[in-house]
């Protein structure tokens, strides 16, 4: 019992240090599942905090029609092509700085962070043009009716035109990971989430002298919420005590390593634009089948990315400790570190499946009283679920490949998974078998699993091993 008792007053003092920070910065030496521990508990919380803006804007949307959660979907499903640069680009960051503090060069891994700073922030500028002048085109084609656009342009316009505090939230917390202080990168997502769950419904249903903006109140507040975040961040780098610190000499581009962050996140990105084309595809797929049906989907997938960013708080942890053990010359702790990750996730998943199948149907009451709605979503929870054991080992293992600079392998798995399986089946499943969106949703489940399975037996090759990063 004294031993229990002691052993979970050390995990305490643990839980206690990986959120408040600070202290060691690598992770080369030592115990693994310390290592893990230290870094996977703010990573965690980090996409907790990040996965509750989908959450909270969804639960305040869903009181406005059901139309307003369509809309969200329907922008969010593009906006998926922005996170998709914003995380194959941070992919490439986290892979540079965490070998350069592994190789102990903290100043290098400084000057890397400001020519990620430096890319964020003009690939934002061009997306948040091209997305806000073609906000209402974007909802056209992607199947939304007339009524829908009307309701839902402002939204769609606020959220593209906001883009760069996405890309640079993303970006910069990279950064923070990467040298292994993590607890930096949580405190900036618990900012924005809490500017964001006060000032959803105060813009959403004009509560005291704020405006009724209906959605598009919606797009404003997570924003906003966002670039305070971004604000949060930029004091941390100049003025903050983390390894990463920005000074003038570190403020001159450096374009060979530039040069690096485009060639190493030119496969992040792909994966990501891969699987977000597919998802896009999917929308489509289940608008067919009426508003309805696309609604009861958006609140779905909301929850399971609720889930799943926690796990990709995991993965992180796993492509930092890679990183930093690569450049320390340790290929062999890398690899056990991703193995231990991967289980650590697995058990996580495993229970949140058992949830989902039997509170399913309570967790969407929850969100509508729409029947239809509520019906399509506890489908869409209990199936896709199913394959959450494959989601564990995939995602970390897809992150491990990463966190080495190997990010071609994930893409090309992504590639032939996603678009040249999972397009065509769901299809063919949907519309051609008339399974309708669960067609859909068997679909997800089936091509995640199948990644999974293909990344393990590639990952034991171990030619990620010998991936050089400057």
């Amino acid at each position: 019992m004294s031993r229990n008792i002691s052993d979970l007053k050390r995990y305490a003092r643990l839980f206690v240090q990986a959120l408040k920070g600070g202290g060691d910065h690598e992770y080369t030496s030592g115990s693994i599942n310390k290592a893990i521990f230290l870094l996977a508990v703010p990573m965690i919380a980090e996409m907790l905090m990040e996965s509750l803006f989908a959450v909270v804007d969804v639960y305040f949307v869903a009181k406005v029609s059901v139309n307003a959660v369509a809309t969200v979907g329907l922008t969010e499903s593009v906006l998926f092509i922005i996170y998709s640069v914003a995380v194959g680009l941070s992919m490439a960051v986290t892979a540079i700085v965490s070998r350069r503090v592994g190789a102990k060069q903290p100043k290098r891994a400084s000057d890397a962070a400001f020519q990620a700073i430096v890319i964020a922030i003009g690939i934002g500028v061009v997306l948040g043009v091209s997305g806000l002048y073609f906000a209402g085109d974007i909802l056209s084609m992607m199947g939304g009716e007339a009524d829908l656009i009307a309701e839902g342009v402002g939204y769609a316009e606020i959220m593209y035109a906001g883009n760069i505090s996405i890309i640079l939230l993303f970006m910069i917390n990279a950064i923070f990971r990467g040298a292994g202080d993590p607890a930096i990168a949580m405190r900036s997502l618990w900012l924005a989430n809490g500017f964001n769950i006060i000032l959803d419904p105060l813009l959403i249903f004009g509560i005291g002298f704020f405006p009724e903006m209906g959605v598009a109140g919606a797009a404003v507040a997570t924003t906003t919420g966002r670039s305070i975040g971004v604000l949060y961040q930029l004091w941390h780098l100049f003025n903050g005590s983390s390894l990463i610190r920005l000074g003038w000499d570190n403020m001159i581009l450096r374009w060979k390593t530039i040069k690096e962050i485009f060639e190493i996140s030119f496969g992040g990105v792909a994966q990501f634009l891969i699987e977000s084309a597919s998802w896009i595809f999917l929308v489509r797929v289940v608008s067919l089948f009426g508003t309805e049906a696309l609604a009861g989907y958006t609140i779905a997938f909301r929850v399971i990315v609720f889930t799943l960013l926690p796990s990709w708080g995991m993965a992180n942890a796993a492509a930092t400790l890679v990183g930093q053990n690569l450049g320390a010359k340790q290929p062999e702790r890398a690899e056990i570190s991703v193995w231990r990750a991967a289980l650590y996730n697995a058990l996580f998943l495993v229970g949140v499946s058992g949830v989902f199948f039997i509170f399913s149907a309570d967790i969407l009451q929850f969100f509508t009283d729409e029947e239809v709605v509520r019906d399509i979503g506890t489908s869409a929870l209990r199936i896709i679920c199913a394959g959450y054991i494959f989601f564990s080992y995939g995602m970390v293992i897809g992150q491990a490949f990463n966190g080495a600079g190997d990010t071609k392998t994930p893409m090309w798995i992504s590639l032939v998974v996603f678009w040249l399986v999972q397009i065509p089946l769901a299809y063919y499943l949907a519309v051609e078998l008339d399974w309708k969106s669960n067609g859909v949703f068997f679909c997800i489940a089936f091509a995640h699993s199948l990644y999974a399975i293909v990344a393990i037996v590639l990952f034991r090759r171990g030619k990620w091993k010998l991936k050089e990063v400057g």
